[in-house]
């Protein structure tokens, strides 16, 4: 029997959780290691993650201390893991942590390594237009996932798929791999391969401040952007209403409309049931919008209450 510990924090990392505690056979998930409780809401009331809800359900043990601390150590000897399951965990692991399970720490990627290194792999391949994307299974070593491979799986990103819908997507897809590369690498059945040399573009976090929708630019390259921020951190844009008025609006959901009438970038024009901003090309329509204060809601909806001026615009 092998013993696997799994690392994972957010809700993409449930799935793949599930999926080895119900693999059977020479593999028995040991423990969970997560962040800990992280305050949520208005109320910043502390709240487990989704991991260590799933974790407790299943009635695992669950670890979190960081990876560098002696209480972690004290856990894993307590634990006895031969090998590590990462999904999304978030926090760095060193080489100490590394070398601690013998059997290695095996890590769930949500690109097609090489490409796509790094902290948001799936919000870079819509954002940089990729057609295709997928996931990896690599063992973890001292670079920036640039292990040996295990396994790979791929899929086709869809038109008007956002990163939250991809990465549901990819999760449910990845937690089959996973589960069945580690089963092949425990039968010896899989061998790692390491990782073609050369040079790749790094999938860099997104902060806020990088999701500001930018309108001076094709209508192709903003659709991206809003898709790549859905849901997280949010694509956003400021409202100029009349003199005054300046709102923060988050854009959910748009299309392009290249029937509709051209616009300046940044220019909104609305009907009872419809809402476009212009872009350096084609205007996007406006299909649901969460205005700063406010409630989610259809972008007519909001178009209605909002009294929009003749000249409203967003920068």
């Amino acid at each position: 029997m092998t013993r696997i510990l799994f690392a994972g924090t957010p809700e993409v990392a449930v799935q793949p959780l599930h999926a080895l505690c119900e693999a059977g056979g020479d593999i028995e998930v040991v423990g969970v290691l997560t962040r800990p409780d992280a305050p949520q809401g208005r109320g910043r009331k502390l709240t487990p993650s989704p991991v260590k809800k799933a974790a407790l359900e299943l009635g695992l043990p669950v670890i979190e201390h960081k990876p560098t601390s002696p209480e972690f150590f004290e856990s894993l000897d307590e634990l006895k893991p031969d090998m590590a399951a990462v999904v999304a965990y978030g926090n760095l692991l060193k080489q100490e942590a590394l070398d601690a399970i013998a059997g290695g720490w095996y890590n769930l990627h949500f690109s097609l390594l090489p490409l796509w290194r790094g902290a948001a792999p799936v919000q870079r391949a819509i954002w940089a237009g990729d057609e295709i994307t997928g996931a990896t299974v690599f063992r973890i070593g001292p670079g920036l996932d640039d292990g040996p491979i295990l396994a790979q799986s791929t899929v086709t990103i869809g038109e008007h798929e956002t990163s939250g819908q991809l990465l549901e997507r990819l999760s449910n897809d990845g937690a089959l791999l996973l589960r069945s590369a580690l089963q092949g690498l425990i039968s010896g059945h899989i061998t790692p391969r390491e990782q073609e040399d050369g040079v790749y573009e790094h999938a860099a976090k997104i902060h806020p401040v990088d999701a500001r929708i930018r309108f001076d630019v094709p209508a192709f390259a903003t659709d991206r952007q809003i898709r790549a921020c859905t849901p997280e951190p949010g694509a956003w844009t400021v409202l100029h209403n009349g003199d005054e008025e300046t709102i923060k609006l988050h854009v959910i959901e748009a299309q392009i409309d290249a029937d509709a009438q051209q616009l300046e970038p940044g220019v909104l024009a609305v009907t009872k049931k419809h809402v476009w901003v212009g872009t350096a090309t084609y205007p996007l329509e406006l299909l649901a919008v969460k205005a700063q204060g406010k409630k989610q809601m259809s972008a007519a909806d909001w178009a209605r209450g909002a009294r929009l001026q003749a000249g409203a615009y967003c920068e």
